[in-house]
């Protein structure tokens, strides 16, 4: 696997991780989750920057985004016992899907 989409995976388990942690915040009440989030957040933007040498801005926005949006769900359901319906879950299918399409048939994507 090409360095720059190891690169864009970590910036979204980063970034997942801080959006986790700004949900334990409790409204920037707890030191410890807002430290989390803070480093969390500026690693998983160094790594996106990291990703745009290669890749197109919009591209790598793109991807991060909607992995994340994915991620940071499983996240709210298995930390913060957040349940989505089904119309939630069918949107995010369509979200994957577009990701799986950007990534093997644009040709604006490095491979």
């Amino acid at each position: 696997m090409p360095s720059h989409y190891v690169a864009l995976i970590f910036a979204v388990v980063f970034e997942t991780i801080g959006t986790t942690a700004l949900k334990a915040t409790a409204e920037f009440t707890k030191p410890l989750p807002i430290a989390l989030m803070a480093v969390s957040y500026l690693i998983s933007f160094y790594l996106m920057a990291l990703t745009m040498r290669v890749m197109p801005v919009g591209l790598v926005y793109a991807l991060w985004s909607g992995l994340g949006i994915v991620l940071i769900t499983a996240a709210g359901y298995v930390v913060f016992n957040q349940k989505l319906d089904l119309a939630a879950l069918l949107g995010m299918a369509l979200i994957v899907a577009g990701v799986i399409v950007i990534n093997l048939f644009s040709g604006s994507t490095t491979h």
